[in-house]
């Protein structure tokens, strides 16, 4: 394990690289597997696969680290239907690049090991040591319909986030494309056309580069886009309006003096959108007191803005805490921003969110 985080981002880098192949491969199918989670949000087949595989490629080079992860093998154990089909994806979801293939440690063994490749998952995360943190399909709802999504992966050590991937399928190679509704829309299987991988090391910078079904590709370097005034920036919030608070949000543009409608997409997709200069700011706004977020939907995106530039806080200003657990328990809501813009940000934000107390 070396001290520049090399063989870490390499390794995550592949391992991201294999899931999203299996993300795609479910993406095109009609019959997702959809399932529901007792907290109501869908779980696809795609979310089973990813995870038995990214999990599988960490422990086999790096069998000591903790890992925590969104999905649990219950559903798969209760339904053996499900389970051989999973399995069976994660059989196909293989890159051609022989080097590639055995740096992860190749196929998974059987169905029932993939169950317990799964379940290792279950860390409580905390401050100490070396923990990954993956969401094997963050924005399944914007999978399920068809939009943005992104397979996310992040090396915690001592509770600060180190090295962190995001594969962003239905993005656009070009960096220079700008960010607008229904962006991607005509991403592909075909080399060129599959999508992005995105990556950071801390003091590092940040990079991206075009997925394949192969080895990896050559990186360059991504940096938010330099802006003077505010008014002039895109910015980007989540479908859901379960996730951010929208009308919040249209008053915060509103007191920025931004007139640009807001493009609305799921997942760290919108962290990486940002973070190569396609749009400006990411604003997710508490909806309610007591939701929390959780680190897997994050520490990826978080790394690579501010690699890229950018700063990342909580709506209070305060840099966002992955040492705390599963969730980010002492931070409401997110704010990305160009460092130079970020502080106008927050002030509008106080502003919106202090006015409704």
């Amino acid at each position: 394990m070396s001290s520049n985080y090399e063989q870490e981002l390499n390794v995550a880098l592949l391992a991201v690289q294999r899931a999203t192949q299996l993300t795609k491969s479910v993406f095109h199918q009609n019959a997702k597997g959809t399932l529901n989670k007792s907290d109501a949000s869908p779980v696809t087949i795609g979310d089973f696969g990813a995870q038995a595989l990214i999990i599988s490629a960490l422990q086999a080079n790096f069998p000591n680290d903790e890992i925590v992860a969104e999905e649990e093998a219950k559903d798969l154990r209760e339904n053996s239907q499900l389970r051989d089909l999973v399995y069976g994806l994660t059989q196909e979801a293989k890159l051609s690049d022989a080097t590639a293939e055995q740096t992860l440690g190749g196929p998974i063994a059987s169905a029932d090991k993939m169950l317990d490749i799964i379940d290792k998952g279950d860390s409580k995360g905390g401050n100490s040591g070396r923990i990954w943190a993956i969401d094997p399909i963050d924005g399944t709802k914007g999978f399920l319909r068809g939009g943005q999504y992104a397979v996310c992966l992040a090396l915690m050590v001592d509770g600060d986030v180190k090295v962190g991937v995001l594969g962003c399928p239905n993005l656009p190679v070009s960096d220079s494309e700008p960010l607008r509704e229904g962006i991607g829309a005509d991403a592909s299987d075909e080399e060129g056309k599959f999508g992005v991988l995105f990556s950071a090391v801390q003091n590092q910078g940040a990079q991206s580069r075009p997925l394949s079904k192969a080895g990896l590709t050559q990186p360059h370097p991504i940096n938010m886009k330099p802006i003077s005034n505010v008014s002039d920036a895109t910015f980007c919030e989540s479908v859901e309006a379960g996730h951010s608070s929208q009308g919040d949000a249209a008053s915060i543009a509103q007191k920025l003096g931004i007139t640009k409608p807001s493009v609305r997409m799921d997942s760290q997709a919108k962290y990486a959108s940002i973070a190569r200069g396609a749009g400006d700011l990411y604003l997710r706004l508490p909806v309610r007191k007591d939701y929390v977020e959780k680190i897997w939907d994050h520490a990826a995106g978080d790394l690579i803005v501010r690699e890229a530039g950018g700063q990342v806080t909580d709506v209070e200003g305060k840099r966002l805490d992955f040492s705390l657990g599963r969730t980010l328990k002492e931070n409401k809501g997110v704010i990305a921003a160009p460092r130079e813009v970020h502080g106008r940000v927050i002030q509008a934000v106080g502003e919106v969110l202090g006015a409704k107390q």
